[in-house]
């Protein structure tokens, strides 16, 4: 069962762990590569992936859900992150960073990975929703 603080105070980030996996999401506001005047709103995202069980993990593909201020919702599926597929030894941990550009001054994403063990047994890794805030709201 996952274990999430997706709250909007503080960071506005999340931790989920599921499974032995731990995600956690700080997502940033990016004003020198935003326009606000032209709703061009770019937010960076830090993702830190870490294999707190004892067995080796790989990550094969994720899921994002990406919903504006409006309500849209717009759903990204891919193989890998960042063009990896990394391998993840007991008490290793996978770092990366990557961007969401919005039409609204704020939203959230969410998500899944799709983990695999040695024995070619799959499970998912549930992304806890954080939110993507400027300071034009």
């Amino acid at each position: 069962m996952p274990t999430a603080d997706d709250s909007p105070a503080g960071s506005r980030g999340s931790t989920a762990i599921t499974d032995g996996v731990r995600v956690t999401v700080v997502p940033k506001y990016l004003p020198s590569h935003s326009d606000p005047a032209h709703d061009r709103f770019i937010f960076n995202y830090h993702v830190t992936i870490a294999n707190e069980s004892a067995a080796p993990v790989r990550l094969r593909s994720r899921q994002w859900i990406i919903t504006d201020g409006e309500g849209n919702r717009h759903e990204v599926n891919g193989m890998g992150v960042i063009g990896q597929f990394p391998l993840l030894a007991a008490q290793e941990h996978f770092e990366y960073s990557s961007f969401c550009p919005l039409p609204t001054s704020w939203g959230t994403m969410e998500g899944s990975y799709l983990m695999e063990r040695e024995d070619g047994v799959a499970f998912e890794v549930p992304i806890a929703r954080f939110y993507l805030v400027s300071p034009h709201q």
